[in-house]
């Protein structure tokens, strides 16, 4: 009926729904538009000299070890620095005086011609052999191989002034085991009192197997190294079209082995320009001065003879010669297109 209440019954008739609240989305805020042709603005760095900070201790180390001694050497080659000098240190300067009384000395002369043609034989036999024992280490077993790395190891780290001594007992006259060997043999007769120092041809060649035996080492090892880079595929291909071993060696192996080859050779030309210890101890540049060379020369110069300036002279020749052939060497590598 119109008026009676039903029992139970709920009133599903909903509330009005609240008003959406308006939610107000701020602008995005947008840089402001430089002028056309105007370069972009560069956010601001922070400088810091902490880079100088952490190179400081090595480059004090340069400036005290290096660049300090090379100074005073180029400035006391312009002096008359002599032994009263030491004592006094009254010296004057001469200008050019000592490089053109030196390029007017024929002993100066004779020791660069020595010395250019000895460090090509030592250069030239060092690399010939050293390649021959890497190209003997690849074909060696695991075992043989371990050992003679570790022979060549050993014979690298000996100091070169212990290694001369021995090396000048072993060709000592009487007692010496070389010459006892050599006379063992009977191809050259009794040599049981044979002094190789104070002949030429034997004094350079014992000092030519002594430096040959200290510099194979660092070489073989260098060039085994690079040799391990060959790839072998190519190789095999090259086998396969019919080539010999000495083809495929000199034409593939060879190309990849060559810059590794020039920088031994170069470090190998900078190494025997300087090789003093061996020739001094063995043979003291004798006899009659024909195993002196530019390094002994110099030494005779500065600190047998006390012209200290005139030393020092000799000593910028001698370097200005060795970086004019690390510069060849750069400039071959730039042409070629080789990393440095």
């Amino acid at each position: 009926m119109p008026g009676d209440t039903v029992l139970g019954r709920q009133d599903t008739t909903s509330a009005p729904a609240p008003a959406p609240v308006p939610v107000t989305v701020p602008a995005p805020v947008t840089a402001p538009k430089s002028a056309p042709g105007t370069p972009p603005p560069r956010r601001r760095r922070r400088r810091t000299h902490a880079h100088w900070w952490l190179l400081s201790p090595a480059g004090l180390v340069i400036v005290t070890v290096t660049l300090a001694p090379i100074g005073f050497l180029l400035f006391t080659s312009f002096t008359d620095y002599d032994q009263r000098s030491l004592f006094t240190g009254e010296y004057a300067t001469v200008g050019t005086e000592q490089y053109a009384e030196l390029l007017a000395d024929p002993a100066f002369w004779r020791s660069l011609a020595r010395t250019v043609w000895f460090t090509a034989a030592m250069v030239a036999g060092s690399v010939a052999v050293g390649t021959g024992v890497a190209q003997l280490l690849t074909r060696l077993g695991t075992a043989l191989r371990m050992t003679v790395t570790v022979v060549l190891i050993c014979a690298w780290a000996m100091p070169t002034v212990a290694s001369s001594l021995v090396w000048k007992w072993l060709f000592q006259p009487g007692y010496g085991v070389v010459n006892w060997l050599l006379t063992a043999t009977g191809l050259f007769g009794d040599l049981t009192g044979t002094d190789w120092a104070n002949d030429p041809a034997l004094a350079y060649t014992s000092i030519w197997l002594l430096v040959v035996w200290q510099a194979v080492p660092f070489i073989a090892l260098t060039l085994y190294a690079a040799l391990l880079q060959v790839p072998a595929e190519v190789q095999e291909a090259a086998r396969i079209d019919g080539a010999g071993e000495l083809r495929v060696w000199w034409s593939v192996t060879l190309p990849f082995l060559r810059p590794t080859l020039l920088l031994v050779t170069l470090m190998s030309v900078i190494w025997d320009f300087n090789v003093f210890n061996q020739i001094w101890l063995i043979s003291g540049g004798g006899p009659d001065d024909a195993t002196t060379t530019l390094g002994v020369f110099t030494y005779k110069t500065a600190f047998v003879g006390f012209r200290i300036g005139q030393g020092a002279a000799l000593s910028v020749i001698t370097t200005a010669i060795l970086v004019g052939v690390t510069a060849l060497y750069v400039r071959r590598l730039l042409r070629s297109g080789e990393d440095l």
